[in-house]
Parts: C-alpha cells; sequence; structure tokens
C-alpha cells in the first residue's frame, strides 16, 4: 500500500481544556488513487491533511508514504519529504502577487529535482495564453489552476488537496475538479481531497466520511462519476 495512516489522534489544548479532534484514524490509499475526505466543519478533516503533510504532528500513530514512517524523521528528512513528495492546494490561492503565472508555476519547479514541462503544464492547465499575467489579472478558476500547477510542476507522488473548490462557483468548481482528475490521470499522484461537498465523493477512487474526529465510513468507490457529471 502506498499511503498507509494507523492509529493518528490528535489533540489541542491543556489538560482542563483539551479537545480530541483526531481519535484513531486508520485508512490507506493505493498510488494513484483519488481519496475523498468527506465531513463537516469541525470533523478534523484538515488536520488530518496537515498531519499527511509534515505541516502539524500527531500525538500518536504512524503515516507510512512509499515505506517511510514520517513520524520517524528528523527536520532534514522530513523537509526533503515535503519537497520530494507533496504538493499543496489552498482554499485561498496563496499566490504570489509580483510574480506571473509562468513565474509561479516556477516557484514550485525550484523545490523539485525532478520537474515536470512548465510550457506542457501550462498546456494542460489551460493557462499557456494566460502565462504572462499576473494573479490580479485572472479570474478565480485561473488563480486555482495556476495554484495546482505550482503543486504539481514538482512532480509531486502526493497531491493534498484543502477544498480546492470552497472559494469558487459552480460551473468553476466543476472546471476544477476536472483538472484535478485529468492531472491524476495524466501524472498519476495520489489525490488527498478535503471536501464539505458530499457530491464530490462521486468521482473518488475511495471515500473516507469523519465525524467528530473518527471515521465514519471507508469504503472503495466502485461507480465512480466524471467531474463535469458531478451535480450539487
Amino acid at each position: 500500500m502506498f499511503l498507509e495512516i494507523k492509529d493518528i489522534k490528535k489533540s489541542f489544548g491543556d489538560d482542563k481544556n483539551k479537545t480530541e479532534v483526531l481519535k484513531g484514524i486508520n485508512f490507506s490509499a493505493q498510488k494513484g488513487d483519488i481519496c475523498v475526505l468527506l465531513g463537516p466543519s469541525g470533523s478534523g478533516k484538515s488536520t488530518l491533511l496537515n498531519i499527511i503533510g509534515g505541516i502539524d504532528e500527531a500525538d500518536s500513530g504512524t503515516i507510512t508514504v512509499n515505506g517511510e514512517v514520517i513520524q520517524n524523521m528528523n527536520e532534514k528528512n522530513l523537509t526533503q519529504y515535503r519537497r520530494k513528495h507533496l504538493g499543496y492546494v489552498f482554499q485561498m490561492y496563496n499566490l504570489i502577487p509580483n510574480l506571473n503565472v509562468k513565474e509561479n508555476i516556477e516557484v514550485g519547479a525550484y523545490l523539485s529535482d525532478n520537474p515536470l514541462d512548465i510550457d506542457d503544464l501550462l498546456k494542460t492547465l489551460g493557462l499557456y495564453e494566460h502565462r504572462h499575467k499576473l494573479p490580479n489579472q485572472l479570474s478565480g478558476g485561473q488563480q486555482q489552476r495556476t495554484s495546482i500547477g505550482r503543486a504539481i510542476v514538482k512532480n509531486p507522488s502526493i497531491l493534498l488537496c484543502d477544498e480546492p473548490t470552497g472559494a469558487l462557483d459552480y460551473n468553476t468548481s466543476k472546471e476544477i475538479l476536472k483538472l484535478i482528475e485529468d492531472v491524476n490521470h495524466k501524472y498519476g499522484n495520489t489525490v488527498i481531497m478535503v471536501t464539505h461537498n458530499d457530491a464530490i465523493k462521486n468521482m473518488a477512487d475511495r471515500v473516507i466520511k469523519l465525524r467528530d474526529g473518527q471515521i465514519r465510513k471507508d469504503y472503495v468507490n466502485e461507480e465512480k462519476i466524471p467531474a463535469m457529471e458531478l451535480e450539487w
């Protein structure tokens, strides 16, 4: 199994005001899977994503990526893990305002030993003709496409998406989901996507439903629907 999460627990606060956010999370994903973490606000899904991403630290449990246990890594190895394995797509695009589209994507390429071809990626993203525009000259969908480009140009084995359509309208959301689907098919990245939108689960290979810090459902989706056919 490419990604294995075993008994991950996480709390915030001290003894008097301790809040258990994750209460023993277990699941796994194959390489190339689209895995959706679904749940309401406060269910622990973004905390789990941050732990997989090495941004936050679990209180206990292990995460293994391609045979490497994150919890065994020192700070240097953890930095290498983030650079080598991870691409991160946020709800808010976090682009550098004084760099154009191509330059924003190049920022991600500098972090990789094996980056994708930027012009080819720009064409895949539908951004080639916009490559010289600054972020404030782009629509929300184009900014999110640039954000995905910055994450994927590293050629990461895992693409972490935290509510990637949360700030977008219905039609643009579907376009971004199709783009994530296309990127997954073309480059073979394992996609871990956090969302509260129940409809998005239908495009996933694996669905993990969280509530109150626990997995309530974990199943393989036998009848995937293409992203552009999703409705909500």
